[in-house]
């Protein structure tokens, strides 16, 4: 379920709320070779079965980047923004990729908003992002989203 946020002034009350987790999301071979075939990173550890199968993951793995893309799916999942006038990606901090996400695996985004502050007519706001693997000790991925938003005036 979606934290909802309306205005500057709630996003900015909200530092350190944990916004909960995703539903969960299978790593299809499908979706690692259309990562592939969009970045051309054809490496046989992510789109060739057979010789992954002897590798040193046991599988096909999903590539870094995709399991980082996949903040972008998260996110709106996390934190719905009503009244926004605009919102704009700023980057990211601290992006690391402690487990490799096998193929076949589930994953899904737990989210936290770690911090909130005003920059110009905008809300900077930093949600860490740990993409966790069904069953498994470490996440495929921690990565600390900065994100501008701009709220329409609150008319009454």
């Amino acid at each position: 379920m979606s934290t909802r946020f309306s205005s500057a002034a709630q996003l900015l009350a909200a530092q350190g709320q944990d916004l909960g987790v995703t539903e969960w999301l299978e790593m299809t071979q499908a979706r690692v070779n259309l990562f592939a075939e969009a970045t051309g990173d054809r490496q046989w550890i992510h789109v060739d079965p057979a010789r992954a199968a002897s590798g040193p993951f046991g599988a096909c793995i999903a590539h870094g980047y995709l399991t980082l893309a996949l903040a972008n799916l998260f996110m709106p999942q996390l934190m719905t923004l009503e009244n926004m006038a605009m919102g704009v990606n700023y980057g990211t901090d601290r992006v690391r990729f402690p487990a490799a996400v096998r193929v076949g695996s589930r994953v899904r985004g737990h989210g936290q908003l770690v911090s909130a502050q005003v920059i110009d007519t905008a809300v900077q706001v930093v949600v860490r992002i740990t993409v966790q693997i069904e069953g498994a000790e470490r996440p495929g991925c921690v990565v600390d989203t900065i994100s501008r938003y701009t709220f329409n005036p609150v008319t009454e």
